[in-house]
């Protein structure tokens, strides 16, 4: 196997980016205080083409040396809003119509893996801060909670892999229908 070079990816342009279809999902960031955990969504955001992220209360905002330094440029084509309230943006999302979910351990959550999308609906995934997690007057406010089941000893991830891990779930289940329309944009 030879590795790929990077003229060899066919990667769009930050032009093309931003045409592009994007995944119906909205990443909601709920006072992450981490620089790098927020480039780090970014990152991802822009590899599956989500929608948007939010940046609520204490979450930093791009133009930061310190978010370019894991986003590599993913906070210029990745279209994000701030909210100073997480409310406001947790509500105007439902307002809507995004089903909004919660990744946190609660009483009824939703495993990962048998987390199923719903076929033409629209999606907003809440990442809570590194400790406290998602506020729970936020929780209190989503349709449901999803949790990525864990076997170890520790009882968390770290947000951008939290993060990763979701957001790939959801490509994932969700692709069919994005790929069509994305393989449709890329015949020439």
């Amino acid at each position: 196997m030879r590795k790929l070079k990077i003229t060899e990816l066919n990667r769009l342009s930050a032009d093309e980016y931003k045409a592009s279809a994007k995944t119906p999902i909205v990443v909601v960031l709920d006072h992450i205080r981490s620089l790098n955990n927020i480039g780090s969504v970014f990152r991802t955001a822009d590899a599956f083409r989500m929608e948007a992220v939010y940046l609520c209360g204490i979450t930093a905002t791009p133009p930061h040396a310190e978010i370019h330094k894991t986003a590599l440029g993913a906070e210029d084509t990745v279209e994000w809003h701030y909210f100073k309230q997480t409310l406001s943006a947790v509500t105007g999302l439902k307002q809507n119509g995004y089903v909004v979910c919660a990744v946190e351990q609660v009483e009824g959550s939703i495993s990962l893996e048998r987390f199923v999308p719903e076929k033409g609906k629209k999606y907003a995934v809440v990442i809570g801060h590194e400790v406290k997690g998602v506020q729970q007057e936020v929780v209190d406010l989503c349709d449901m909670c999803i949790e990525i089941p864990q076997s170890g000893t520790k009882h968390s991830l770290n947000v951008s892999v939290a993060a990763g891990i979701v957001l790939w779930a959801f490509f994932e289940k969700t692709t069919l229908e994005v790929d069509t329309v994305i393989r449709a944009e890329s015949i020439p």
